[in-house]
């Protein structure tokens, strides 16, 4: 009922928010509309009226040329590799071939992988980019099977089966226990692809350490509490319907509860940009909740088993991970360089959670360890802006090239 009820909200509330694009769509009409005193106030509120939902539709990469040495490149979206929960994306680049190739393993937590698009751009200039392209399970009918956390790291042995020998992986955040995982096990296996790099970047491979709101909330509760609560049904209208998902609204919802300060401050900004007509400014903050409130469900039995392995269990970090029945142990890994990356201010994956992942891997040389923990960002930080582009990318542009 907890799905549906929101559906019929946000059904509900549809024709508001239709009329209010309508108005704003017709205020741009009209000459000068939007300089007349108390419209632009109006103008305002129609405009943060008609923004006001959420998008279940993965939004588009954006993302048609690279900046390669001095010259601007086109950029092609090309399907690889193809799951029923998704897609392994190349961003070709024209004309350019011989760069490293970097596999982004995008997080399966709530929103689509075009949150990455600022780590993407910047990968370009210098690899051969390939992401985890995840779909909304709404839109996966239950005939397609289910998606657990063993399935996740078997896609990633694939993907990485896929690309081939001399591959860099690069997962963000959620997916560092699987993409672990899944280097050791092809380690074990004596793999013929077996990765050249994997980065880590702000994962929870040990979330023991230093146990944050997030930890705390996932551990205050037992499984059969979020199987109850947190749990519900796709409604019919969609081609998942029946599908038993976590929401991708729910995620939403605690993530924004977390920061509620900073993201009521960023509508009041934007209600002020909007009525002294200061279009960047606004566009600043419209684009970054355009991404950010664009989300994904989640399969029940991947979420459950997260929730029951990586904060109820801690069992990578424990050495009693299994996969499909086999224990799965880091130690096999002996060459693969490592680097693990973490964020000051993260309040999702606190320090010392991701570098945790260099105890484990015990037998990899000392030289091939590598860890960056940057001053001053948080969880998003660590993946875009500034800081993410002049001293975070650096990092893990050095050790690519030393394990290339």
């Amino acid at each position: 009922m907890l799905y549906q009820s929101y559906q019929n909200y946000t059904d509900t509330m549809e024709p508001l928010r239709s009329a209010a694009r309508n108005a704003v769509a017709m205020a741009d009409m009209i000459p000068g509309f939007h300089f007349m005193g108390l419209t632009r106030n109006m103008t305002a509120f129609w405009e943060i009226s008609a923004r006001s939902h959420l998008s279940h539709t993965r939004p588009d990469y954006n993302i048609d040329h690279a900046e390669v040495g001095k010259e601007r490149v086109a950029v092609q979206e090309n399907v690889v590799l193809t799951h029923p929960f998704c897609n392994l994306l190349h961003f070709a680049k024209d004309g350019i071939s011989d760069q490293p190739k970097m596999l982004l393993i995008a997080p399966l937590s709530g929103h689509f992988a075009t949150l990455l698009r600022p780590t993407i751009e910047t990968l370009l200039c210098e690899h051969d980019v390939y992401i985890t392209d995840w779909k909304n399970a709404r839109d996966v009918a239950p005939s397609q099977g289910v998606f657990g956390f063993d399935d996740h790291t078997d896609f990633i042995i694939e993907c990485i089966e896929t690309l081939g020998p001399d591959t860099h992986v690069f997962a963000v955040c959620q997916p560092s226990v699987q993409a672990l995982a899944a280097v050791a096990l092809m380690e074990e296996d004596n793999h013929p692809a077996i990765p050249a790099s994997l980065t880590l970047m702000a994962g929870p491979i040990d979330t023991r350490v230093s146990p944050n709101a997030v930890n705390k909330f996932a551990t205050s509760h037992p499984i059969e509490w979020f199987e109850k609560n947190v749990v519900s049904q796709v409604p019919f209208k969609f081609e998942g319907g029946g599908r038993a998902v976590y929401p991708g609204f729910l995620q939403l919802s605690g993530f924004m509860s977390m920061n509620s300060d900073k993201h009521a401050k960023a509508h009041r900004d934007l209600f002020g940009h909007l009525v002294k007509d200061q279009t960047g400014e606004a566009e600043t903050i419209t684009s970054f909740y355009d991404e950010y409130c664009s989300v994904l469900d989640l399969t029940a039995e991947f979420f459950l088993d997260t929730i029951e392995t990586v904060f109820h269990d801690h069992r990578i970090a424990k050495g009693e991970l299994t996969h499909r029945g086999h224990k799965v142990d880091p130690a096999a890994i002996k060459r693969t360089t490592l680097l693990t990356i973490e964020g000051e201010r993260d309040d999702i994956c606190s320090i010392g959670q991701t570098s945790a992942a260099h105890g484990l891997c015990s037998s990899l040389p000392t030289k091939q360890k590598h860890h960056h923990l940057q001053a001053g960002v948080g969880h998003y930080g660590t993946f875009s802006g500034r800081r993410w582009n002049e001293q975070i990318y650096p990092e893990i542009k050095k050790v690519v090239q030393a394990a290339s």
